[in-house]
């Protein structure tokens, strides 16, 4: 079972995902049958063709979505056979369980429809206070998406109906508590093996080839050797500080600025204070309070006698933790700072005057005044400067969303040059060489953007050398650039990659090497196993896989266990190949005690993996009774990853 599921895990994934879950969202999704327009038929379900035009349309609508979510996405992963692929099995899945809800005759009631929509939290967000629906809303939002209530409720109906085809077999999974124990027990038996991997790497000084080995391997090779296309590029960038530079600033405007706030520019004036502080809880009984006050009062008795020992005494009585053992320093501050009681003693105190015993919420305050740093009204000219920044500032605010639209407008109307717009909006043309779709971050800087790449490399600006469209990277910063000289990929020549070509038949054919040397090893220590040269014993299971590739575990698990020991190999594609010892089988069968403490978690995966497998034989009579064919050869390289 569980092997089962780990060789089959795209399968499961695109069961799980696209099969159990709705085939559908409730807005903006097209009906099975737009778009059906002429043209080669790439798959059929049940004798009705998918087009090409069809499949087309979906890849776009797909690279648009997956565009928006994940905008560092690699262009060219989206247009990968493998993605495609997958997105044309999308199309086969919805169209196959469409015919299937139509031939089985699978309707959805009135009450289950309404239940969906009062489910739904985009018609739920329309409700009105008392509950209703807001209709007049709910019509405008559908008619946004290009549907009336009637289009939208019956494409709900269909997708409903088309849930049914499989839910019933997806929720019905059912495993026996016996066939639960049997899996969790081969979940976690153990298997005491040896591993040796014979790696391409271990044999590059084994293959010498001749110039004429390199020149035939080039030849057999040569699309592999490609350079990219590459292209010598302009490109503008309108943000907030260039268009700061164009806000012209006046000094009479300044000026006035300056008198208006002259206030506020000045600052507050700050106080220094040191205190002693008898704490007691505002809420706390009357004697307890007065016998704090008694006790803060004795202090201030003892100051009045030696003003110099208010430091001593702080740091001996303050019951601040933080002041006290500074002497009851409590640096500078502002009006606002302190407790009012506390503010407005401070601020009536003359430098190095003591306080009466000041009551507030902590407790009782005997107060010093240390310092005070007098009010600073700054002269225009010293404020000039970040006076000038901020009306700067404040101006390009205002400008940059029509400097925006004019450079939106401009780098379309004017698309053969950026000059125009350059010069309008004085801002700096900048230029990069050699940008190809594969350029890192530290080349492109800025324009390291997938939307402005995809349009600078589109076949509109490489023919025509048009601007790209203004595309915002970030907020507040617009781009757009322009091929002035392209060169497109090309193969090389022998000479210039003779080095590559020298390393990559080296790689290919030391991998040769090692498969071939590792299965003859496989067959020589079957029959001479007291010369066999090993790695140290390893214990190995489903879940402890000791850092081994996962094919050399699920080959020493495959097997037989009454065969053992028994030596396997197993290929490693470019990792090499695997000669594998297993010497014997440690079973763990689970008691009664350990059956209650995992059984649950465990039993919830076999049930998972047995559901999957119903679910996969489920679909295939499907794909057999409704005869579906996809005309569209499979990928070699396997499939992408986040589709299915």
């Amino acid at each position: 079972m569980f092997d089962f599921v780990r060789q089959h895990n795209k399968i499961m994934q695109f069961l799980l995902i696209l099969l159990i879950f709705p085939s559908f969202v409730l807005f903006g999704i097209d009906g099975y049958n737009r778009f059906r327009e002429k043209g080669a038929a790439v798959a059929v379900v049940d004798g009705q063709d998918i087009s090409q035009a069809e499949w087309d349309n979906a890849l776009r609508v797909e690279t648009q979505k997956l565009r928006e979510s994940m905008p560092n996405l690699d262009a060219k992963w989206l247009d990968s056979p493998e993605v495609k692929y997958e997105i044309l099995e999308r199309m086969v899945r919805d169209r196959l369980l469409s015919q299937a809800s139509a031939k089985l005759f699978l309707s959805v009631s009135d009450q289950r429809l309404a239940q969906e929509l009062q489910r739904n939290p985009t018609i739920a967000s329309l409700r009105k206070a008392d509950g209703t629906l807001d209709i007049e809303r709910y019509k405008q939002l559908l008619a946004s998406q290009g549907m009336s209530p009637e289009s939208f409720e019956g494409r709900m109906r269909a997708d409903l109906a088309v849930q049914q085809v499989i839910t019933g077999i997806a929720n019905g999974g059912f495993v026996p508590k016996a066939l639960k124990e049997v899996a969790n027990n081969a979940f976690n038996e153990q298997r005491e093996i040896k591993v040796q991997i014979f790696k391409g790497e271990d044999f590059i000084k084994e293959v010498k080839p001749t110039d004429d080995q390199l020149n035939a391997f080039y030849k057999a090779h040569s699309s592999e050797f490609k350079s990219s296309e590459s292209a010598d590029v302009e490109y503008l960038i309108l943000d907030m500080p260039s268009i700061e530079k164009t806000v012209a600033v006046n000094e009479s405007d300044l000026k006035t600025y300056f008198e208006q706030n002259n206030a506020k520019l000045a600052g507050q004036e700050e106080r220094r204070a040191s205190h002693i502080l008898i704490a007691v809880a505002k809420d706390a009984p009357a004697d307890a309070r007065a016998k704090a006050k008694s006790k803060a009062q004795e202090l201030l008795a003892a100051i009045k006698k030696d003003p110099q020992s208010f430091a001593d005494l702080a740091k001996k009585n303050s019951q601040d933790p933080v002041s006290a053992a500074k002497g009851g320093d409590l640096d500078f501050f502002t009006r606002g700072a302190m407790v009012k009681p506390f503010e407005d003693a401070a601020y009536t105190l003359q430098k190095g005057q003591v306080s009466d015993v000041v009551e507030s919420d902590f407790g009782f305050h005997i107060i010093k005044l240390t310092d005070i740093k007098a009010l600073h009204t700054p002269s225009f000219s010293e404020m000039k400067p970040t006076l000038e920044a901020q009306v700067r500032k404040q101006g390009a605010q205002k400008k940059f969303a029509e400097a925006a639209e004019l450079f939106t407008n401009m780098v379309y109307e004017q698309s053969d040059s950026l000059k125009p717009v350059a010069d309008k909006l004085k801002l700096e043309i900048h230029s990069l060489s050699g940008v190809s779709p594969e350029s890192n971050v530290a080349q492109l800087g800025m324009l390291k953007n997938p939307k402005i790449l995809s349009a600078l490399f589109s076949k509109d600006s490489i023919d025509k050398k048009r601007n790209t469209e203004a595309v915002e990277l970030a907020p507040n910063l617009l781009a757009s650039a322009r091929i002035v000289k392209y060169t497109p990929a090309r193969i090389l020549s022998y000479d210039e990659v003779k080095d590559k070509v020298r390393t990559a038949y080296g790689r290919e054919n030391a991998l040769v090497i090692a498969k071939k040397t590792g299965i003859e090893k496989l067959s020589f220590w079957k029959d001479h196993e007291e010369v066999a040269h090993l790695g140290s014993p390893l214990m190995v299971s489903r879940q402890a896989t000791q850092k081994l590739p996962q094919p050399v575990v699920d080959a020493a698990l495959k097997v037989p266990a009454l065969s053992l020991p028994a030596w396997t190999g197993v290929d490693l594609g470019e990792q090499g190949y695997a000669v594998i010892e297993v010497s014997k089988v440690i079973h763990s069968p689970l008691t009664s005690a350990d059956a209650a403490k995992t059984t649950p978690e465990q039993g919830a995966n076999v049930a998972q993996a047995a559901s999957a497998a119903e679910n996969l034989a489920y679909y295939n009579y499907l794909k057999s009774t409704f005869k579906v064919k996809i005309n569209v050869p499979t990928p070699q390289s396997g499939v992408a990853f986040g589709l299915r």
